[in-house]
């Protein structure tokens, strides 16, 4: 079995000029001659590891202006600091996804996905990033994510060049999610093996897709007293058709509003799950 990567248009990364990081982890250091792969993936990694063009609260707060969402936001290292304080005790459990990112036929970015075995307990038949729990065992996020990828789908963490870390995200379950970047230069040196308890199919899409208002749609959805609303968005391959939504969405979101540097497209009249508890926090933070 290969990885799917059906021609999309052409489509250029352009590098805006750095910014000073504040809402994203770099903790690996390495030079940008260490970074292989095309002249596309070495700017990438310069760009992640070095700046934040959209920063994470940048992006949110971009986005809700658009979207007429009302929020505040805590920057990154006091929300780290002060989670002790959150009802929703973040730190309680931890895991990590793998947004693997590889250069496409046409010079386009493209990002690795899965689709759920149905013989899971939970979110069977759904799309997601390659990742899970961390470990005992595991050094730190990217050890987690770089783990779960090989066992859910054989990708040999030797191939793939961890660049940056983003915030954590929150999934319903209070389980505190972080995805981390990894550029896979030469795609094809990986050869897919699923783990098929846990993954039923592998395809890759384009990362841009998730700025994009084709194929984006919303649904309502509503957490406690409080309403917010889920992507969805739908990609058609070689495979059938794969519905990818919810927290999976979201990241992705996030992930190519940082790396392609503008806010999506798409309008909403309600904060997403991830806005909703960034507000949330802020407010109960205010209150202690």
């Amino acid at each position: 079995m290969h990885v799917n990567n059906l021609p999309t248009s052409n489509y250029d990364v352009a590098l805006a000029p750095s910014v000073p990081s504040t809402c994203m982890e770099t903790d690996m250091a390495f030079s940008t001659e260490d970074v292989y792969g095309s002249s596309t993936l070495q700017k990438l990694a310069k760009q992640l590891q070095f700046s934040t063009p959209i920063g994470f609260r940048q992006v949110d707060k971009q986005f809700g202006e658009a979207t007429g969402s009302k929020h505040e936001q805590k920057d990154s290292s006091s929300a780290e600091e002060n989670d002790n304080l959150s009802f929703l005790n973040w730190r309680k459990t931890r895991a990590a996804v793998l947004i693997c990112l590889f250069e496409g036929h046409e010079g386009e970015l493209r990002v690795i996905l899965t689709k759920r075995s149905m013989k899971l307990s939970s979110h069977p038949g759904d799309v997601a990033l390659p990742g899970g729990k961390m470990e005992e065992g595991d050094a730190d996020d990217s050890a987690t994510a770089l783990r779960e990828a090989m066992e859910e789908i054989g990708l040999d963490p030797h191939l793939v060049k961890v660049v940056a870390k983003l915030e954590p995200f929150i999934s319903q379950h209070k389980l505190r999610v972080v995805p981390v970047v990894g550029l896979l230069s030469r795609i094809e040196d990986f050869k897919p093996v699923l783990n098929t308890d846990e993954v039923d199919a592998i395809f890759d899409v384009p990362l841009d897709m998730f700025l994009k208002e084709e194929n984006h749609g919303w649904e309502e959805k509503q957490w406690m007293e409080w309403k917010y609303v889920v992507h969805l968005f739908e990609f058609t391959s070689e495979q059938g058709v794969f519905k990818i939504w919810g927290l999976t969405a979201s990241i992705l979101v996030q992930a190519a509003s940082i790396i392609y540097q503008r806010i999506p497209c798409f309008r909403q009249h309600l904060p997403d799950f991830q806005q909703l508890h960034k507000s949330l926090n802020y407010e109960t933070s205010q209150l202690q």
